[in-house]
């Protein structure tokens, strides 16, 4: 019998404090994310990839086409730290 893995996933302050001010659709696209990052990371809507530079060592996922969410990750336990608009985020 495979083991299954469980994922902890955690929402630090400054993320819970963005997704608040996100429009009730954003909020609902990330939910819908969120269930895929933890069946299926692979996905490729969720466009997962590593941030290289002064980002290391946040992951970045696709939440639209225009917004993403930041996390990491150690151990068992995923973190978010940030969500918001590409341009909120990177400029």
């Amino acid at each position: 019998m495979a083991k299954q893995i469980v994922m902890q996933v955690v929402f630090h302050k400054s993320f819970k404090k963005q997704y608040k001010k996100l429009p009730k659709k954003i909020q609902s696209q990330f939910g819908q994310r969120l269930e895929l990052l933890l069946v299926d990371e692979t996905n490729p809507l969720l466009r997962v990839h590593k941030l290289k530079g002064a980002r290391v060592p946040l992951i970045s996922i696709n939440v639209t086409a225009d917004y993403r969410a930041l996390f990491v990750r150690k151990a068992d336990t995923t973190t978010f730290l940030e969500i918001g608009s590409h341009t909120e985020l990177y400029d």
